[in-house]
């Protein structure tokens, strides 16, 4: 379920008119992966000063999800599965909690107990025929969202099985960027983004009072966005599988996998979803990738202020009911 994002698929059109406040940028990597984090400021002393506090916030949640730091919370989840309950701080309990809802809302399609699967997909250029249906079967025996137990009153998440694992990989970058732009907002930024790896989250205007706006390109099509679309107060999250599958048997598999089935998702090879918050959005591009796009869509047609538009291996572009673009 892990996701590669070029940022030539996806970028925001900015504005640098010079007014009585600017925009500022700054790049560098968080969680593993490319953040920029852009502010409306003064000066670049206060730009610099808001900044600070957002990398700060996004290096906060890193040591609460990150299941590589063995001491974090969700390590000591699946170092404890199958063998009791762990107490966790309520924003991680909260998480997981809404993590369990969206694997519900895509039957399963989105689901943090990936992680529990055995690695037997390669997309390194070194895999060459399919891997067995025994392999397959044995890979996913442990995944299952069912299988996280939550206890509220206690604040406690048990792992059912044994040697299960939750991760954050489909869904972290955008809880980051979501808490960045709150502790910002909060903080007097009056407009800003945070892209976290092209899991965008936007507030106010740019300083000529303009909404920021993403152009969208297809990726088998690099020549001209299709898509000049404004993003207002929410996010934007787009998920790729065009520089990362692997052929066989002629037909191309994306380097997501089905956590239901063990199969590498095909048929799509970028989503964007536009929703509220970057951690929904985040969930249902890798959700779309699995579900596929005639089950995606539907799904997406019934959640008010969400949107998405699917660009499948032919090359054409679906979009969900309330986006029109010219094909």
């Amino acid at each position: 379920m892990f996701r590669s994002i070029p940022f030539v698929f996806l970028f925001l059109v900015v504005n640098t008119t010079i007014y009585s406040q600017q925009i500022y940028k700054r790049t560098l990597k968080l969680m593993g992966s490319r953040f920029d984090i852009t502010v409306v400021a003064k000066d670049k002393i206060e730009a610099d000063q808001f900044i600070d506090q957002g990398v700060s916030e996004i290096t906060r949640i890193e040591k609460l999800i990150s299941s590589w730091d063995k001491d974090s919370q969700t390590s000591n989840i699946n170092n404890n599965a199958g063998i009791k309950p762990v107490k966790v701080n309520i924003e991680l309990f909260d998480l997981i909690q809404r993590a369990i809802r969206i694997s519900e809302l895509t039957d399963g399609a989105f689901d943090i107990s990936y992680a529990s699967m055995d690695n037997i997909w390669k997309f390194d250029g070194s895999m060459k025929e399919m891997p067995s249906q025994d392999k397959i079967t044995s890979s996913i025996k442990k995944v299952g969202y069912k299988n996280i137990v939550l206890d509220r009153e206690n604040a406690t998440v048990f792992l059912a099985k044994k040697d299960m694992k939750i991760g954050f990989g489909a869904i972290g970058k955008g809880y980051a960027a979501d808490k960045a732009k709150e502790l910002l907002i909060n903080l007097g930024v009056e407009a800003g983004i945070i892209n976290a790896s092209g899991d965008m989250n936007t507030w106010g205007k740019q300083p000529d009072n303009t909404d920021w706006k993403v152009a969208i390109t297809n990726p088998l099509n690099k020549e001209n966005a299709f898509a000049l679309l404004p993003v207002v107060n929410s996010a934007v999250v787009t998920s790729g599988s065009y520089e990362k599958y692997v052929i066989l048997n002629h037909k191309r598999y994306s380097h997501i996998i089905d956590p239901r089935t063990g199969y590498p998702s095909k048929g799509i090879v970028s989503v964007s979803v536009f929703a509220p918050k970057a951690e929904l959005a985040d969930a249902l591009a890798t959700s779309i990738f699995v579900m596929g796009i005639e089950v995606g869509l539907n799904r997406i047609n019934q959640l008010a202020g969400v949107e998405s538009i699917i660009v499948d291996d032919k090359g054409d572009v679906h979009t969900s009911n309330n986006i029109k673009i010219d094909k």
